[in-house]
């Protein structure tokens, strides 16, 4: 059986292939809106946009080493929109003046036969989940707020349950390699955030465990 057949486009024209500089923290559902009043007052003046993705985790397994990872989402609030195709690379965690994590990011819409696609590549889908939340801007950085509920039957999102009590809270950068000046503005940022929340640099090998 041949693949079936998937359009894939980049999301900005020009260079997709991008550094994501980031920082993350979680916040209590009980200091949400104090959180959400304090970046509506530190964001660009607009307001934040509100989501609802569907994000599956695909594996390819090779005879030695680390799978290969790549993810798939889909937007729940507008279902003919197009999906997403992410590769994220492994975090570079030996700079340690670097005030946030920086990984190798390729970001592509795509068609709605990814998954199929993805499948017939031999890629097996590890694990799914549902995001819902609010999207902030300030200038290049990105602050997503949202909550995390695991898929409880494979391919049902009607059927989710809240993985904690709290928020999962990221900001995030996308940049060409080498601009290292876009931490220290991170930085600043999540400062003005305190003692709401302490976004930081989370170590990925403490995450495995």
């Amino acid at each position: 059986m041949e693949a079936p057949p998937v359009t894939v486009m980049p999301i900005t024209s020009g260079t997709i292939n991008m550094m994501e500089y980031l920082l993350q923290g979680s916040v209590l559902d009980s200091a949400l809106e104090s959180l959400l009043h304090r970046l509506r007052g530190l964001c660009d003046n607009m307001e934040p946009e509100t989501f609802t993705d569907h994000e599956l985790v695909y594996l390819l397994k090779g005879q030695q080493g680390n799978p290969f990872i790549l993810r798939a989402r889909r937007s729940l609030s507008h279902p003919t929109a197009p999906w997403h195709l992410r590769y994220l690379g492994q975090p570079e965690v030996g700079d340690k003046s670097r005030h946030a994590l920086v990984r190798n990011c390729v970001d592509v819409a795509a068609s709605h036969s990814l998954p199929d696609f993805l499948n017939e590549m031999g890629f097996r889908m590890d694990h799914e989940f549902v995001t819902s939340g609010h999207i902030f801007r300030k200038g290049a950085m990105k602050v997503v707020v949202c909550s995390v509920s695991r898929v409880l039957v494979p391919g049902n999102t009607e059927n989710t349950e809240r993985m904690s009590l709290s928020y999962l809270v990221e900001l995030s950068v996308l940049a060409p390699a080498g601009q290292d000046t876009v931490s220290d503005d991170m930085r600043s940022f999540a400062e003005q955030l305190k003692p709401l929340i302490h976004l930081e640099k989370i170590d990925p090998s403490k995450q495995r465990h």
